[in-house]
């Protein structure tokens, strides 16, 4: 019996996990169920199987990262999907990977690596986003659009669910000509670009990413659009010290997961003061289904340092604190893994090209990442929240009715 034998069949109920040990013994787990799929892994070395036993998460990421950890039927995806599927959270159920000692250490240290001072928000969105354009335009779709798309029907290509996605935002955002509308966390542009292409509105986008930056710059000036469309490398907190009720619109998608619980509250006072008196907020952002948690040892170290998601608790806590009014709250609960989905495939497909752009290594981790994520929106305890914010309740009409013809105008 391997060490991790307790572990796997407590874990592994349905569905087929075989491991093939390093000295060429099997072991299996689960049983054959309908829906569950099947996968056989296997380790080069006992060292592996030592780094799963000792930290599940983090552990299985790095020995897989590292070739201690191998597959041999399936591939990651089915294998992160297994683990998931048999603790699914609607159903209450966990992955108890650590004890009170340990889930309470990882606690605090996801809080104080989100503080994200100024100095440090900037180093960690280049970890990040500053890797390279050329990865991203190999699994993201044409408009660079990194984060969830809006699946409306069935058999949609993602090009089509980005764009639905942003004519959804769009209609909340109730454009009208002559508004001058913040992107906090602008991403390489595509945002800012079709609004100003949407209505006739001044865009300013803001990123922290010299890469987005130049790409974002290059793109606007493509489209004709240089001299409504702007962008600038300036934090959130900087911009509202000189840019104080300047703004009709904010839009933020994918952002505010970069803030940190320490930041929300200054987050939503830098905004409310940004707005004007009448002025409407989108806020776009991945969200945690129940109480306030963790961020995950494996993306605090790898993905995004500093990075936190957000129960929608404290968001709408934090925002209350200025006063801001929740006009409307949608809760996207399948659409990020619909997207994810499209984006594993696409980095599997240019595998050849992405080894030889970041290497082998580079290439298991964003594949576990990806996969890790999908999981997580499929059975963990992950969504997508839309909050649309206003300063005055007389902002917008009294019904959503403006929201579904004004994106019906949009799609076409």
């Amino acid at each position: 019996m391997s060490i991790l034998h307790p572990f796997l069949s407590r874990v592994v109920r349905k569905g087929r996990l075989t491991v093939v040990l390093p000295d060429g013994g099997r072991e299996a787990f689960g049983t054959p169920a309908p829906g569950f799929p099947e996968v056989t892994i296997g380790f080069a070395s006992g060292r592996g199987m030592r780094r799963i036993l000792l930290d599940p998460r983090l552990g299985a990421a790095e020995a897989f990262m590292d070739g201690d950890l191998r597959i041999v039927e399936g591939d990651i995806m089915t294998l992160i999907g297994l683990i998931r599927m048999n603790t699914p959270w609607d159903r209450g159920a966990t992955l108890k990977d650590k004890g009170w000692l340990g889930r309470r250490a990882e606690w605090v240290s996801s809080r104080l690596g989100s503080i994200n001072r100024r100095r440090q928000s900037r180093a960690n969105v280049r970890h990040h986003y500053d890797i390279g354009n050329n990865l991203y335009r190999l699994f993201l779709d044409a408009d660079m659009q990194y984060s969830c798309a809006y699946w409306t029907r069935p058999g949609m290509t993602l090009e089509a669910a980005q764009v639905a996605k942003k004519a959804h935002i769009a209609a909340k955002l109730a454009l009208a000509p002559g508004q001058r509308i913040l992107d906090i966390g602008c991403g390489w542009g595509g945002m800012a670009i079709t609004l100003a292409g949407l209505a006739d509105v001044e865009v300013l986008g803001i990123t922290l990413s010299e890469e987005q930056l130049a790409l974002a710059q290059e793109r606007a000036a493509a489209a004709g659009v240089a001299e409504r469309v702007r962008f600038e490398l300036v934090d959130y907190r900087d911009l509202a010290a000189r840019e104080a009720g300047r703004f009709d619109r904010i839009v933020s998608v994918g952002m505010f997961e970069h803030v940190g619980t320490h930041n929300f509250e200054t987050f939503f006072r830098a905004c409310a003061n940004l707005m004007t008196a009448d002025g409407v907020m989108l806020l776009h952002t991945i969200g945690r289904f129940g109480k306030p948690g963790a961020t995950d040892a494996f993306t605090r170290k790898y993905i995004f340092p500093g990075g936190y998601i957000p129960a929608l608790s404290e968001t709408l806590a934090a925002s209350e604190k200025s006063r801001l009014i929740a006009t409307d709250v949608e809760t996207l609960r399948l659409h990020y893994a619909l997207t994810l989905r499209e984006w594993y495939a696409r980095t599997v497909a240019h595998e050849t090209e992405i080894v030889r752009m970041m290497g082998d290594r580079f290439f298991r981790m964003w594949t576990f990442y990806l996969a890790g994520a999908t999981a997580a929106f499929e059975s963990g305890g992950m969504g997508n929240f839309q909050i649309q914010f206003a300063r005055s309740r007389n902002a917008l009409p009294l019904t959503r009715d403006y929201m579904h013809m004004a994106e019906r105008g949009y799609v076409g």
